[in-house]
């Protein structure tokens, strides 16, 4: 393909690794050349970059499947899924889930991402309920600081909660940011 067809969220290859497009710009400089600005990002180690392309030049994409699947269970393997397509499971160990562990519950959908045949990660919903699990009480009377507090969910993740927000409370969690966003009804 070439560079003028790049749209965001395509796999391309780039220096022998899959990249995911997480921003693109066509931009033509006066009398000069056009050009395609693209931030990617390494599917393989997270890792973000800035990359130029002449908006002629041919660019390989990658060779990528995404399935959906449901998470299962966790144990010393890894994270276990069960692929929707087949029914086959698949392990994904804690090192390629990153930080998307600490937003999987149990018979959650999510898409699995594969490079060569090996998973290299899932795109979770935008937003999950998970459970107060440790936090400080609320302070009686201290309307005058509405400063956040921290606190702990059952799946282990640490995040900033309101002061009115107390054990046992579900909340809804941005799974990009890892961010309070509400109370879950």
């Amino acid at each position: 393909m070439k560079a003028n067809d790049i749209r965001k969220g395509i796999v391309v290859m780039h220096n022998g690794a899959p990249h995911r497009v997480m921003d693109f710009r066509h931009h033509t400089p006066g009398n000069l050349r056009a050009m395609v600005q693209t931030k990617l990002r390494n599917l393989l180690t997270g890792n973000q970059s800035e990359v130029r392309y002449s908006s002629t030049e041919e660019i390989e994409e990658a060779d990528v499947r995404t399935f959906p699947a449901t998470y299962l269970y966790a144990d010393q393997e890894g994270y276990h899924f069960m692929n929707a397509e087949n029914y086959e499971e698949l392990t994904i160990n804690g090192e390629t889930l990153g930080d998307a562990s600490y937003y999987l519950q149990d018979q959650m959908k999510v898409d699995v991402t594969t490079y060569e045949g090996n998973p290299i990660g899932v795109n979770l919903p935008s937003t999950v309920v998970l459970t107060i699990v440790e936090t400080e009480p609320e302070v009686k009377g201290a309307t005058a600081s509405n400063s956040p507090k921290p606190a702990k969910t059952d799946t282990g993740l640490a995040l900033s909660v309101p002061p009115f927000v107390k054990i046992g409370d579900k909340i809804l969690v941005n799974t990009a940011e890892g961010k309070y966003l509400s109370r879950a009804d």
